[in-house]
Formats: structure tokens, sequence, C-alpha cells
């Protein structure tokens, strides 16, 4: 079969076996249970046929979401235990977050020793992430208060779920305390990003003020530092697939797919939300700022997949960045703008967090006011900062914000059914917005150039040169 075929020949095979699953599991069709997983099984080796000649990180990452899927249905014992390895792959890359942000902010702020070219450059990113996340906020309100997804639920989904430890309410100097660091150490440790942020950026403005002398060889190490930690990415990227697979086969096997019938309605509501939230914010924004959007698509289709099998944020922090860097926005740029992002531009935690609270509140009868309801979303919104890192702390966060607000916590905790589903969503719109923020600010800063379309296609490795080959796969695989 020609290779052209192979992609539109596996999408069908693969829609035709999920509806006839879907069928069979509702009792419309009655076909052997045996047939079926023989379809599935078919379109996959299908998959892996076309990874073969592929040959490209993302459509591995791609093709192992479907073969963790497939292994979590047909093997829910196994797949449970696969977990492990999902969390060596986060362990790994969480040990490149602190040093990369510190390195990169270093030497893009020190490294140009323009402090007022920074300060331009950060009341522009702030001003972006507080629009765009408002936006994100007037959109969850207007999509749950329009679905009424809450509505009708019934107390008994609280039962039988995996316990949380609700966090004490926090008080605006709380708040304002969490974004300073006393340790820099313990910040690290305990993946503190907006305290490493506020960090970096004091040290950076502290080093850009001695003597070149003195400053020179700091912003070397950084420097080396940074391109180090790029390579060690690079090392991690390759067991990506295997991480994400189990990521995935671990989510199914644990939760199985019955979960959506009880709670459909919340979970579409939410992607309705983020879908209209990047229809009608995103895209415009894309537009306005003149991205290249099919070029910009490409470049953050790695990040993203990563993301929505992980739903973290930070696992895909180093190929967001280098990818940034690829289509055209200056180190510096996406060095501050990226990482600061992750704490003040979490898109789609807010909307999430929006949504989640009202439908706390209909779930439990009590109507809220607008005011109400805006008040409790801007507290979300305060103590969200900080969280894109570690998967499901949106949901501890609604749980503190819930019990300040004297609502009752069992409407989180059947949230928490379909959390993973819900945060592979807001984790990718997470990544998507803070990408676009680089470039937004970098053409906000005249310095956005959008490299040849060659540096961004993933090109088949088998119709290349030998040298060709052996030059390209290193980017390749980034």
């Amino acid at each position: 079969m020609k290779k052209s075929f192979l992609p539109l020949v596996t999408l069908l095979g693969i829609t035709v076996a999920a509806i006839l699953t879907v069928l069979q599991q509702y009792g419309i069709v009655a076909l052997p249970a045996e047939v079926l997983t023989a379809v599935r099984w078919a379109c996959i080796g299908s998959l892996l046929l076309y990874g073969l000649q592929k040959r490209s990180l993302t459509a591995w990452i791609l093709i192992s979401m479907v073969l963790g899927a497939e292994i979590g249905y047909d093997f829910p014992g196994f797949a449970v235990e696969l977990s492990v390895l999902s969390k060596v792959f986060l362990k790994l890359i969480k040990t490149i977050i602190a040093p990369l942000i510190f390195a990169t902010l270093v030497v893009g702020i020190a490294g140009h020793a323009n402090l007022k070219q920074v300060g331009s450059m950060g009341w522009k990113a702030l001003v972006y992430f507080e629009v765009v996340t408002t936006l994100a906020l007037f959109i969850g309100l207007a999509v749950i208060n329009f679905t009424k997804a809450g509505e009708g639920i019934d107390a008994g989904l609280a039962q039988a779920h995996e316990e949380i430890q609700a966090m004490p309410p926090q008080s605006t100097a709380d708040i304002i305390l969490h974004v300073f660091p006393e340790n820099i150490a313990k910040s690290v440790a305990e993946g503190q990003v907006l305290q490493i942020v506020v960090f970096s950026v004091l040290f950076a403005i502290g080093l850009a003020m001695v003597s070149e002398k003195k400053r020179k060889p700091m912003l070397d190490f950084c420097e080396s530092l940074s391109e180090t930690m790029f390579k060690f990415t690079n090392i991690i990227m390759y067991f990506a697939p295997v991480g994400v697979g189990a990521a995935i086969a671990y989510t199914v096997g644990h939760m199985g797919f019955g979960i959506l019938v009880n709670l459909f309605q919340l979970l579409a509501t939410l992607y309705v939300a983020l879908l209209l939230f990047s229809l009608l914010v995103l895209l415009p924004v894309a537009l306005v700022a003149r991205v290249p959007v099919r070029r910009f698509l490409q470049a953050v289709s790695g990040p993203v997949s990563i993301a929505f099998a992980t739903t973290s944020s930070e696992a895909a922090l180093p190929r967001a960045m280098e990818e940034m860097e690829k289509l055209g926005v200056p180190r510096r740029i996406v060095a501050f703008v990226m990482p600061t992002g992750y704490s003040f531009n979490l898109d789609g935690t807010t909307l999430y967090l929006a949504l989640a609270s009202v439908f706390v509140a209909q779930a439990a009868g009590i109507d809220l006011s607008w005011k109400q309801q805006l008040v409790m979303v801007f507290t979300l919104m305060l103590t969200s900062k900080g969280v894109a890192g570690v998967p499901r702390a949106s949901l501890v966060i609604l749980l503190g914000t819930v019990a300040s607000f004297n609502l009752p916590v069992w409407p989180v905790f059947a949230i928490l059914g379909i959390d993973e589903l819900m945060d592979m969503a807001r984790t990718s719109i997470n990544v998507t917005g803070n990408c676009l923020a680089t470039a937004v600010v970098a053409r906000w800063e005249g310095e956005f150039n959008p490299q040849p379309e060659t540096g961004l296609v993933e090109t088949s490795i088998p119709e290349l040169a030998p040298q060709q080959e052996a030059d390209n796969r290193e980017t390749e695989l980034v």
C-alpha cells in the first residue's frame, strides 16, 4: 500500500472500530467481542506501520496514546501496573524544569543588560495574560450557566472515589507570601514554579547590575546550563512515547469508560467551553498578531500531545520552548514569557475552575448570583497561580475554595471521577495559550521572525539522504 494512503486508511479504521465498540456496548449491534477486539488491534497494527514509515516523535506519541487506551480497555489490571512508567517519565521531566527556567531567564534578562527592555516586555506579557484569562473566566461562567450541568446530580456519585485532602482556606496575605521563596532549594524540591521564576528574575536583575568582568562567567555558565538542559530534554524525549502510552493505559484501566455516562454533560460542557475559547479568543489573537496559524499548530502539536496524555503542563515545557524558538520567537522572549505564563496564563485551568465552581453550587442546589459567582471565580484565579506542573492540583484548589465559600464538598468528589479526562483538555489549552503568548509578545516587541517552514515539518526519514538524515534526526526528535 502506498504510504500516502496509509494515514487515511488508518483514520477510517479507527473510526469504524470506535463506532462498532460504542454500538456494541449499548446493545445496538450484537457482534462477538473477539471480532471487535480484532478490528481494533488491526487498526493499531496499521498505526504501527504508519509510525515505522513516519519515524517522528510526535507521530509515535500519538500512536502510543491509542495503543495505551486499547491496553487499558482490554487489560485493565495490567494497565494499572504501567503507571510506574508514566511516573518515571514525569520525574525525569521535572528534573529539567528548575535549572532550565533559571538558566534561560538569567541569560534572557542579564544577557542583554537592558532592564528597561525586560520591564517593557514584562508589563506587556502581564497585560496580555490578565486579559486572556479574564475572557476564559467569563466564557466558562457563560457556558456552565447555559448548560446547567450540575443540576440533578445524585449525591451518591461522591461515594467510592479516592480521597482528597482539602486545602485550608487561604487569605490574601497567604497568597502573596506564596509567591516569594524563602529557600530556593525548597522551592525547587517542591516544584514551586512561580517562586523559581521570582528568584530567577531577581537574580538576573542583580547580575545585570554588576560589572561586565564579573557578569560574564555567570552568564557563560547559565548559557551552557541552558544548552545542556535542552540536550538532556532530547534524551528524555526518546522515552516520551513509553511514558505517554503508560499514562493513557493507566487512566483507562483505572477509570474505565463507564464514568462518562454519569458525568457526560459536565465533560461535554468543558470541552465545548474550551473549543469556544479557542475559536473566539485564541484564533482571533493569532490572526491579529499575524501568527502563521497552520505552522503554529504544527509547532505545538508535540507539546500539546504530551500535555494531553500526562495532564501536566510542565511535562511539555522544554519541548514547547524549543518549538517556539524554531517558529521564530527569540530565546530571551521565550525564556521570560513561557515560564511566567505557566504561573499567570493558565487559560484552560482558569476556565475549568470557573465552570467547576458553579457546577458545585448547582449540584448542591444553591443559587448563586452573578456577583457571588464572580467573587468565587476571581478567588480561584488567584489561588491557581503556579499549579501548572502538578496534575490534578486544580481539584485540590477547588476543594479549598469550596470550603471558603461554605459549599458542600461532595460535588468535588463527583468531579474526581472524570477529572483526568477534563485535565487532559484544560492542560492542552494551557500549553497552547502559553505558546501563543510568546509569539504575541514577540510580535508586540517587533521581534517575531517566522522561520522557513522546512524547519517545522517532520519529513519522513527514509526519503532523506544519509547525511541529511543524520543532521535532521536530532532536530526532529526534540
